[in-house]
């Protein structure tokens, strides 16, 4: 006779507490993500630790290792998520306006590019990140994706026989100094308000466009 006690109707299947293993190993590690993204708008990636994170996680030590190797791990997961969700928010907003001109849905990015750094989590975007490997890495090649989207965007409405070359040398430059505008505007570099600061930019993207683009109204 088996006199074994009956699994925990809790436990059954392998879950716990109505969530399986894996279930509860993607919450942990959205809980670091989230607590390292807090830590890092309020005191900056610095201040972003082991420790710190899973003390404001609610998390023993243990579970940081089960996801994150290092420290330099939690922030390329933090920043990867920030800009994977800037990039598809911009997305979003060019198919939603996709039958304006090329130069309206690109003021339209120009003003939420703006806002999102402003109030949301993309200001970790557009900060110091120098003594940090990973993220000057994760910085580079967010100018060459951000590149990379533009051109995609702007292809059906290039002017025939645009060198790719030169567009692309154009629309680095321009988007390159849009960052190190607003990292200089968030550092109190610049002194402007959040109007003026877009229709410079506008401005400037004009001027880029009116090069390239075949179609300017």
């Amino acid at each position: 006779m088996d006199v074994r006690a009956p699994a925990s109707p809790s436990r059954r299947g392998g879950t716990w507490g109505g969530r399986t293993q894996e279930e509860r190993r993607t919450e942990r590690r959205a809980r670091l993500i989230d607590a390292a993204l807090r830590i890092w708008l309020e005191n900056g990636w610095a201040a972003v630790t082991m420790r710190g994170v899973c003390t404001q996680a609610g998390l023993n030590d243990r579970y940081f290792y089960e996801h994150f190797t290092d420290r330099d791990e939690l922030l390329a997961a933090v920043w990867d998520e920030v800009c994977f969700d800037v990039f598809g928010e911009l997305s979003a907003l060019v198919a939603e306006h996709i039958e304006l001109p090329a130069l309206d849905i690109l003021h339209l990015a120009i003003a939420r590019s703006v806002d999102l750094q402003t109030a949301g989590p993309a200001r970790i975007l557009f900060g110091n990140h120098a003594g940090s490997r990973v993220l000057e890495e994760r910085r580079k090649a967010m100018l060459t994706e951000a590149a990379d989207l533009l051109i995609a965007t702007a292809r059906p409405y290039l002017r025939p026989g645009v060198d790719e070359s030169d567009l692309r040398m154009g629309v680095l430059m321009g988007i390159g100094g849009f960052v190190e505008l607003l990292t200089a505007w968030r550092t109190g570099a610049v002194e402007a308000d959040t109007a003026r600061i877009i229709a410079h930019v506008t401005e400037t993207a004009d001027l880029l466009g009116a090069r390239y683009l075949a179609l300017l109204g």
